[in-house]
């Protein structure tokens, strides 16, 4: 479980194929603090620790992962969003995540505004994944508020300090981002089309 409070971007230094699965050897500052079999999001996705080097860990994302999310997208020298998982005790600053995406989106637009930036994302609603209007949603593992929603599309107000220190900054017009919707959302959408909508 995550808060979508993002610890700090990693860099992914290496990528190996290995059948339908993919290697990420990400760099970090944490590194030396990091066991085998630990559990760490990136961009949103929950992978776990499977070997550690100097500056550097290795994690594989499977057929499954990669078909929902961008992991299969990150190049070398890409920045990816870190967050290690919550323990019972810590302060929850953003909202519950689980780390698992539901699906991807496109940045249709980036807007300067005075000192912060509007992202407009695009999505397929036909997959049943909703927001409302100030609701949460994490993108790329980033808990966001909400504003404009509509069916298919949203907009985040990211202020500077997020913008620096996530990948944020390195979003612009076609990226594609990792959503994770409000757990709270998933479950009545589910609920209301098996039950109310006839």
């Amino acid at each position: 479980m995550f808060s979508g409070i993002v610890e700090e971007p990693g860099t992914v230094s290496k990528i190996v194929k290995e059948q339908g699965n993919i290697h990420f050897f990400v760099a970090c500052s944490f590194t030396k603090e990091l066991k085998i079999d630990q559990s760490i999001a990136h961009n949103g996705v929950c992978l776990t620790v499977v070997d550690i080097f100097d500056n550097e860990y290795c994690v594989t994302a499977i057929a499954e992962t990669l078909k929902k999310s961008n992991l299969g997208t990150l190049k070398i020298g890409d920045w990816v969003n870190l967050e290690r998982s919550m323990t019972m005790n810590n302060l929850l600053d953003g909202h519950l995540v689980q780390g698992h995406v539901d699906q991807t989106a496109v940045c249709a637009n980036v807007e300067e505004s005075d000192g912060s930036w509007y992202y407009t994302f695009e999505y397929d609603p036909a997959k049943g994944n909703i927001t409302v209007e100030k609701g949460s949603i994490a993108v790329n593992g980033v808990s966001l508020t909400v504003v404009n929603s509509k069916s298919g599309s949203f907009q985040n107000a990211i202020i500077p300090y997020t913008y620096e220190h996530t990948n944020f900054c390195r979003l612009s017009k076609g990226s594609i981002v990792n959503l994770e919707f409000d757990i709270i959302g998933k479950y009545l959408t589910t609920l209301a089309e098996k039950y109310l909508v006839k």
